[in-house]
């Protein structure tokens, strides 16, 4: 009796440890923030699970985080602002999009008075002089636009390089949340 126990506990932790490697390897990854360019959604050395399948069902939406290569060596996390086909500006910290003023809440506690979050700049000064995002691409933003390193400097992103959306920040423990 004592036997079957031992078996079947043995066989219970095989099983748990495959199935940890098929989530870990095909549909979500962990990845650790590095840096301050998504603050105050995401801080440094936070630990995010990134969802790597629900781009396969879905489309990209605007305002996702998300998470793609940058180059053979870095990922980076930032936040989609720009879709395919959309013009973008910044005037007087305000975010328009195809000419529309768009709110971005999860910007709030980041601002302070009399000091702009966001420089003012249109997609035509901050590329090659493309006034829409092109098809297959997208135009991406950190939420601590000061201290961000993101489209406004390296170009649009191929859709293609994104890994996932960001669906958990998991640690520390006191800051579990699924972001904005």
């Amino acid at each position: 009796m004592k036997k079957l126990k031992v078996s079947f506990v043995v066989r219970a932790i095989v099983v748990a440890f495959v199935l940890a490697i098929f989530f870990r390897s095909y549909l979500f990854a962990s990845y650790v923030v590095d840096g301050k360019s998504m603050e105050p959604t995401l801080h440094d050395g936070n630990l995010l699970m990134v969802n790597k399948v629900i781009y396969d069902f879905t489309d990209i939406q605007r305002f996702d985080v998300i998470v793609f290569h940058a180059n053979e060596q870095e990922d980076y996390v930032k936040r989609v602002i720009g879709e395919p086909g959309d013009h973008i500006a910044y005037q007087d910290d305000q975010l328009y999009i195809n000419g529309d003023k768009v709110e971005e809440d999860y910007l709030e506690p980041f601002r302070s008075e009399g000091e702009l979050l966001t420089k003012d700049f249109t997609l035509e000064e901050v590329t090659d002089g493309t006034d829409q995002v092109p098809e297959g691409k997208l135009f991406v933003l950190g939420d601590n636009r000061n201290k961000s390193l993101d489209s406004r400097y390296f170009g649009f992103i191929d859709e293609e390089n994104v890994v996932g959306k960001v669906d958990v920040i998991y640690w520390p423990a006191t800051n579990i949340a699924l972001p904005n």
